[in-house]
This record gives structure tokens, C-alpha cells and sequence, in this order.
């Protein structure tokens, strides 16, 4: 079945395009019979997975993002869920953290039998989508159970089978729809309030005084994505924040999904219209269709104009003020503190943990890996209260165990709220200590800002003929090796680089000081220069695309000129690396 050949199955989610045209363009809201097929098979396969790990009678919350061939796929997957012996609510358009905080509110101790299916492509263009799974413990299966599932769906679908369908009550379940999206509403607003104030007794007493001493207007332009439908509007409200949207109507989708580059651009220009009317409005968010990722835009006041962060800016920003919120309620961090990220995030992270005395580990690309390596550190006596994907913005504030922009808003939004007061220092001015700044009480954001540690990351996106990436891995080291020895007096005099050491990460695994770059596999490789005293100052990072066909090429240094030479020399050696394998000169 080519529908299920061109399918990419990864552990971050089932993706491929399902518009019956087979344009990821088209905004069609038709499927044909093999994607059907498709979606059902995916069912009936979570539904055996689901009566092993949590018994008998599984109950099953079912939604999906705004996409237009959300609809049809529903139609598929719950009637194969109910020939499955599952139980199944359907909540409509949901966002991914609204539909795992709604499974979590219904985890019991005694009876683990829930599980989510959620209908979404996250940011691939409109004409995707797909499927992510997950149990009552908030957050998406884990890498090893999606490996299970994934190669139990592969063979079940080899069979080409008839797949088992109960249709009769699916129209009752659709019509139950509103019932069941309240409840769900419900249990993540309930669960964000205890997510942002982390059981800090007088924290939010204090926040909503600091708004009421400086108001704070906060924008988004959902795209017509889930979030248009969630509870941002009143959670905001709420908190005594102003709070105003654009494309706020589900579906429809005025620009591209992925929240970066020009998709922002609308927001910031929003942005700017709504602070020359009221200077209280200082930042604005995008989201992406399934609303799990959403970068910002802000005010600032040094440019008198508003501007979009780079996805590694706004993910510092967040474990900056987060870890400075920790600091203000607790009076210092636990001794084993931690921050989990994926391995392309930034060096600057590194920067902020070290201000703090907490320690970075890091994971392969995929919210799984993260996640599951923050649950092990766990288990270890560690305190991760922050962890994520910082190239790509993703802020997951514990006890979430996924990516919420209302989470990083909500973390910007402390940090300009709670301010000095009665001797006692804010977050931002304990920061301000930490790497001894002068501290201005009245602060702007843009001061914020200028108070990260300077680092600049610049993505590339290269089209790859090699199928076997840990070969390409090994080609490339030769390669790296050799030019090496070329560049190693220029790195020095230019950019004060003595020396590097590589990485490979597979899954939870960090590996360092490999010898064989091969090893990496398919999984990241990282290569990160140090200076005289054997500290990191940049790094350069590869892998391919779990979810995309495409090879992504990352560099990190703390200025443009050296980010920009080496991702131009990354470039130029993978591409080499690439073309040796099929005889390709020039």
C-alpha cells in the first residue's frame, strides 16, 4: 500500500499526507478508502495495546487538531476503537495538552484504563495528518512502547486485513461531543493553574498584585488551531491579564502551521497595532495546529518596535524564568537540580543552568526521549522542573509532560509580574544578582532579553540522497577530520576553538567522546569546540527528520560570524559526505 509506504511512523507521531489528492498543500477535507483503512488499523492496534497495559473495557478519549481531514479520520478510528472492546469519549477540536491533561485528570491508582488517541500532524502543512497515543499519565506513550506499537501495526497491516468496525453508536458518541470537551476544559485549566505555581504558597496572590501595579496585555494569533478552542482567552482573563487573538476562528488557517519565520510575522505586526493603543500589550504567541509548540513575539522597548524570537531564545527565556521562579519560592534551588532538553538546544542553556548550579542532560530529538529522561533523572533524586525542545521552542514545565505555550507564557508573565516587594527580590532580580547585573526595578522585557547569555543558532535544511545515515555519519568524520587539521590554527586565531569532542544521542542515550561518529546512527551528532579551559563556546549538530524527509543541520556559537561559517562548513562537508556514496563530483 504506497498511502502506508509514504507514512513516517517515529516515536514523536504517525504523519503523512491524507488529503485524497496527495497534495500536503491541499486543504481538502476528503480521505480516500487506504487512509481510512489506515486510521482504522491504527485503532484496532492501540485498542490490543491498550486492554494489555490497562485491562478490560478501555476507555479511549479520542480528538484531533483543526485540520480539515480531522473528521473523516474520526469516523474511521472510532468505530474500530468500539469493535476493539474500548470505550470511547470524543471531544472534537481539542489541543494536545487540553486532551492530556483531561486523560490525566482521569488516571486512578487502583485502575489505570485510560488512554488517549489524538488526531493531529502538529505542524506539517494542512494536507497531513496522524495519530499520537498515549495512557493516563499525561504525556505520549514512551519510546519503547511506540517501537512495540509501531512494528505490531506494520505486521497487523501486511496482513491486509478486514479490519472490524462497530458503527452504532458513533453518532451518539459524536453528539456527546460538547459534554465531553467541557469536562476536558475543566481538568487543564485546573491542571495549568497547579503547573504554573508549583504549590509556592502566596505566588499567585502575589502575581495577580503585581498585574494590578502593571497591567500586562498578552496577544496570539491561533491560525485557527486547537488553542482557538481551549482555554487560553479565560485562563488569561482570569488572572486579571488582557488578553486579544486573531484568526481565532478553528480551521481557519490563514498562513503556514510550522509558528517560525514569516508564520509570526502577523502576530508581530498585531502586536505593535495593539501596544501603539495600549502600551500594556508586550507580547504575543503563535501556536501550531495541534497548540503543544508556540513561539513568541515581544515588544521591544530598546527598537520601539516588536520583533519575533528565535525558537532557542524563547525556550532560554523560559528556563531562565522559570529557574528564577523556583529561586524566589523556595530561596535556592535543590542540589540536584536538573534541565532536560533535546540535543540541537542551544549552548546557552548550559549558560543559565550553570548561573543556577543545575545541570543539563540532554536526549535525541522527540518529545518521548525527553520526557522519558526527565521521568529516569526522577528516579534518581532529581528535581526537573524544566525540560524541552529548544530548537523548536518547545517549554515543558513539570508536572506536564508536554510541550504548552500557555506554560511559557505564563512563565515570561511571572517574571514581569512579580516584582520587588517589601525587600523581598523577584525572580528577574535574582537573576540579576546571579550574574551580577545591575538591576532596574523598572525593568522592560527588552532589559530582560539583553540579559541572556549571547548565543545565535541558525537552522539549515539539506535534501539527502543517503539512505543509511550512520554511513553518511562515518563518511562525514573523514571528512571532518581532515579539514580539521586544515582549519585548526584559523578556529584558533578567529574564534578561540582548541579543540571539540563529539556526541551521539539515541533516544535517552548521550554518549561523549565517541570515536566513531557511524555509531550515531540515525539518532543526533553533535560536535561541540572548546576553548583554552576546555569549556564549550560552540557546537555544531545533525540528524535526520524522524517526521519530515528531510536531514536538519544545526550551528550554535556565541556570535553571527562564527554561527554563520560554521553552519556554511557543516553544510559543505555533509553535502560532500553525501555525494561520495553515489560518486558525485563537484
Amino acid at each position: 500500500m504506497d498511502e502506508l509506504a509514504n507514512m513516517i511512523l517515529s516515536h514523536s507521531g504517525w504523519r503523512g499526507v491524507f488529503a485524497i489528492s496527495g497534495d500536503e498543500e491541499d486543504g481538502t477535507d476528503e480521505i480516500g478508502p487506504a487512509h481510512r483503512l489506515i486510521a482504522a488499523g491504527a485503532a484496532t492496534i492501540f485498542a490490543e495495546f491498550l486492554h494489555e497495559v490497562a485491562g478490560s473495557r478501555p476507555l479511549v478519549l479520542v480528538g484531533c487538531d483543526t485540520r480539515p481531514t480531522g473528521k473523516a479520520i474520526v469516523e474511521a478510528v472510532i468505530p474500530a476503537l468500539l469493535a476493539g472492546g474500548c470505550q470511547v469519549r470524543y471531544a472534537g477540536y481539542i489541543a494536545a495538552p487540553e486532551i492530556m491533561a483531561w486523560a490525566r485528570s482521569l488516571h486512578s491508582e487502583e485502575s489505570r484504563r485510560c488512554g488517549f488517541m489524538y488526531i493531529s500532524a502538529s505542524h506539517n502543512p494542512i494536507g497531513h495528518n496522524g495519530f499520537k497515543f498515549g495512557l493516563d499519565n499525561g504525556g505520549v506513550i514512551s519510546a519503547e512502547q511506540s517501537g512495540q506499537l509501531i512494528a505490531r501495526f506494520r505486521s497487523y497491516m501486511a496482513q491486509r486485513p478486514a479490519i472490524a468496525a462497530d458503527s452504532s453508536c458513533l453518532q451518539e458518541i459524536i453528539a456527546a461531543g460538547p459534554a465531553a470537551k467541557s469536562e476536558a476544559l475543566e481538568a487543564y485549566r485546573t491542571f495549568s493553574a497547579k503547573v504554573a505555581w508549583n504549590n509556592i504558597s502566596g505566588a499567585e496572590a502575589a502575581f495577580r498584585r503585581g498585574i494590578a501595579q502593571r497591567p500586562l496585555g498578552i496577544c496570539g494569533d491561533f491560525n485557527g488551531s486547537a488553542r482557538s478552542v481551549s482555554i487560553d482567552r479565560d485562563f488569561f482573563g482570569a488572572l486579571g491579564i488582557q488578553f486579544k487573538a486573531i484568526h481565532a476562528e478553528p480551521g481557519t488557517i490563514a498562513h503556514t502551521i510550522d509558528p517560525q519565520g514569516d508564520a509570526l510575522e502577523p502576530c508581530r505586526r498585531y502586536l505593535e497595532k495593539l501596544h501603539r493603543e495600549n502600551p500594556a500589550f508586550v507580547a504575543g504567541y503563535v501556536p501550531d495546529c495541534d497548540g503543544d509548540r508556540g513561539n513568541l513575539v515581544v515588544w521591544d522597548e530598546s527598537l520601539q518596535q516588536a520583533r519575533s524570537l528565535e525558537a532557542q531564545e524563547v525556550f532560554a527565556l523560559t528556563c531562565m524564568a522559570e529557574l528564577a521562579y523556583q529561586v524566589w519560592g523556595a530561596g535556592a534551588l535543590p542540589a540536584k537540580t536538573a534541565i532536560v532538553v533535546n540535543d540541537p538546544t542551544s549552548l546557552r542553556i548550559d549558560r543559565i543552568a550553570q548561573t543556577f548550579g543545575a545541570q543539563v542532560f540532554r536526549a535525541e530529538v522527540g518529545e518521548a526521549n525527553v520526557v522519558g529522561l526527565a521521568r529516569r533523572l526522577r528516579e534518581q533524586g532529581y528535581t526537573v522542573r524544566i525540560l524541552g525542545e529548544g530548537s523548536n521552542g518547545g517549554s515543558i514545565i513539570h508536572t506536564s509532560a508536554v510541550r504548552d505555550p500557555l506554560h511559557t507564557v505564563l512563565a515570561l508573565a511571572k517574571l514581569l509580574s512579580l516584582r520587588t516587594e517589601n525587600g523581598k527580590p523577584g525572580p528577574f532580580a535574582l537573576w540579576c544578582q546571579a550574574i551580577s547585573r545591575p538591576y532596574d526595578p523598572d525593568f522592560s522585557l527588552a532589559d530582560v532579553l539583553a540579559s541572556l547569555p549571547a548565543f545565535c543558532s541558525t537552522e539549515r535544511v539539506l535534501q539527502i540522497y543517503s539512505g543509511d545515515h550512520g554511513a553518511l555519519k562515518s563518511r562525514y568524520q573523514q571528512i571532518f577530520l581532515r579539514e580539521w587539521e586544515e582549519r585548526r590554527d584559523e578556529l584558533q586565531s578567529r574564534y578561540g576553538i582548541y579543540g571539540w569532542e563529539a556526541a551521539l544521542y539515541n533516544g535517552m542515550e548521550e554518549r561523549k567522546g565517541i570515536a566513531d561518529f557511524g555509531k550515531a546512527g540515525r539518532g543526533g551528532l553533535k560536535i561541540c569546540f572548546r576553548n583554552a579551559e576546555d569549556g564549550n563556546i560552540a557546537a555544531i549538530w545533525m540528524r535526520g527528520s524522524a517526521t519530515e524527509p528531510v536531514f536538519r543541520l544545526i550551528a550554535d556559537a556565541e556570535t553571527d560570524d562564527i554561527t554563520n561559517d560554521l553552519i556554511n562548513w557543516q553544510s559543505r562537508m555533509t553535502m560532500e559526505a553525501d555525494r561520495r556514496e553515489h560518486g558525485i563530483t563537484g
